[in-house]
């Protein structure tokens, strides 16, 4: 019995303790389930919460870039209105500028028809007027004629017969006053002859050897291919065209292989247009407005060249404290000429021989050459002026405090003014050694240029006339005027008032044909 309830007992209390266990295990699995749901339901208030912040910061990003973007398109908007406006504006401006060109065309056409009117009644009082003069020319013949019987009525000879006996008197007395004349001139020659001997037997055996050239007129431009002319020559010849109308000289191209001639009388115009040739060749660009900046540009660089040539003489020669205005004038010699002569070498051939008289004579050498080198600076002045070459040079000589022995040798060294120094004798013995050697001068060329920068003087010399070149040899002068003084009618009336000019101020052989060019230029910038 004891051993059964030892063994109930245990299972009774196994199973109380199983009961116990599952009771205790139930309520805490109720309490973990109401606790999980709880943290369940307090995780999914929170997602709600977070989902409605993250909403709204979506909603209010979105509102952003809303607000962003409708700013940007209101902007763009408002650009391309102003462009539009802007468009618009320059679009009613074009309208505008149109009809005023219209209106201005119509009054042109008014003023031309007008003009035709005034020629054609110009023209009828012209004929009219020399119908009149026809008829008073035949009027004054038949009373000359009248006037003529009635002289040989009252004098009982005729035209001729009177005509004989006048110049029967007038050879009678021309032939007494001829033979005086010829007595005075021998018995002058007898008087002179020994002293004009030793000068010529002096100047002879003084006389140099030294090689020169005379100046000409044209200058070789030297070109790598014929196909080079191509481009020189330009469409049409507008290059050429351009080229000739910027320097005023003539560009003669022809079948001569790889050389362009360059043709004008003035050496200067000559230098320049050969530069300006040779950087355009260069370049590759040729075309009218190239040539014209590259020329300008040209006639720039030719003053410091001029200077550089200036410098490099008077440091060949020794001279020193110039004043760099005769320094200037000394270089611009190289483009100048005296009688066909080169003038710089001319004056540094007539500087060499005055040092080397001076020293020889003891006189002081350094100041004939200086002397000798400024002798002829008068020719070389910019302007036009009244005095001779030497009173105007011995006058720049003063101004640039020059020596007085100086100043007074080169005023006269052509005997305008008195010497006052010896070495004034020696600038004027070496001059004449130096122009009279045997092919250093041709004074026709001289004569030549003179007669066409007259021409050139006497065109510019007419209001509106901006520049003036004589070319081909001076048988044509081109005149470029002012477009905006000088009208159409008003350019061919001044072409014929030069023409006219020219016939009675000036002698020339042949005929000058003289071109007014009115060239009308309209310029605008795009900004």
């Amino acid at each position: 019995m004891s051993s059964i309830l030892s063994i109930i007992i245990p299972l009774f209390s196994l199973a109380g303790g199983v009961f116990a266990g599952k009771v205790f295990f139930s309520k805490a699995n109720k309490n973990f389930e109401d606790e999980a749901k709880r943290k369940a339901d307090d995780i999914l208030k929170n997602a709600e919460v977070a989902a409605e912040n993250l909403k709204k910061d979506r909603m209010l990003e979105a509102k952003e870039n809303f607000l962003r973007l409708r700013g940007e398109f209101e902007e763009e908007t408002q650009a391309k209105k102003g462009i539009l406006q802007e468009n618009e504006q320059i679009l009613r401006e074009k309208e505008r500028v149109l009809a005023q060109q219209q209106e201005q065309q119509k009054l042109a056409d008014q003023d031309l028809q007008a003009q035709k009117q005034s020629i054609q009644s110009k023209e009828e009082n012209y004929r009219k007027k020399l119908e009149e003069v026809d008829k008073k020319r035949a009027e004054a013949d038949e009373m000359l004629a009248n006037q003529i019987s009635q002289l040989e009525k009252i004098a009982n000879l005729s035209a001729a017969e009177a005509r004989e006996q006048i110049m029967e008197a007038l050879k009678s007395e021309a032939e007494s006053k001829a033979s005086s004349l010829v007595k005075q001139a021998i018995e002058e020659a007898k008087l002179t002859a020994t002293k004009e001997a030793k000068k010529i037997v002096i100047e002879t055996i003084q006389r140099t050897a030294a090689e020169n050239a005379i100046e000409n007129c044209v200058s070789v431009f030297n070109i790598e291919s014929d196909d080079v002319k191509g481009k020189i020559i330009g469409r049409e010849g507008r290059n050429i065209r351009a080229l000739e109308a910027a320097t005023g000289v003539e560009f003669i191209v022809d079948d001569t292989p790889e050389a362009i001639i360059i043709s004008g009388f003035d050496p200067v115009r000559r230098e320049i247009a050969r530069l300006s040739l040779h950087r355009l060749v260069q370049d590759g660009r040729i075309h009218p407005a190239r040539i014209e900046e590259v020329v300008n540009k040209t006639k720039k660089n030719i003053d410091d060249e001029i200077i550089e040539i200036g410098e490099k003489t008077v440091i060949e020669l020794g001279i020193h404290g110039l004043h760099p205005e005769l320094i200037k004038m000394i270089g611009r010699m190289r483009f100048r000429s005296s009688y066909g002569q080169n003038l710089l070498q001319h004056s540094r051939e007539v500087a060499k021989l005055c040092a080397t008289m001076a020293a020889e004579l003891g006189l002081n050498a350094k100041l004939a050459k200086r002397a000798g080198l400024l002798h002829d600076i008068g020719k070389v002045w910019h302007e036009e002026p009244e005095l001779p070459h030497a009173l105007l040079g011995m006058e720049l000589a003063l101004k640039y405090k020059e020596h007085p022995e100086v100043c007074n040798a080169i005023g006269a060294h052509h005997d305008e003014t008195e010497m006052t120094s010896m070495i004034s004798p020696i600038i004027q013995v070496c001059d004449a050694i130096s122009g009279s050697r045997p092919g250093a001068r041709r004074e026709m060329m001289e004569s030549y240029m003179k007669r066409l920068r007259d021409l050139e003087a006497l065109a510019t010399s007419f209001d509106g006339v901006q520049k003036c070149y004589a070319i081909q040899a001076g048988r044509e002068l081109r005149i470029l005027v002012d477009s905006e003084n000088v009208s159409d009618e008003k350019a061919s009336n001044l072409s014929f008032d030069i023409s006219q000019k020219i016939e009675k101020e000036m002698q020339y052989p042949g005929q000058i044909k003289v071109t007014v060019i009115r060239e009308m230029r309209a310029v605008n910038f795009a900004k």
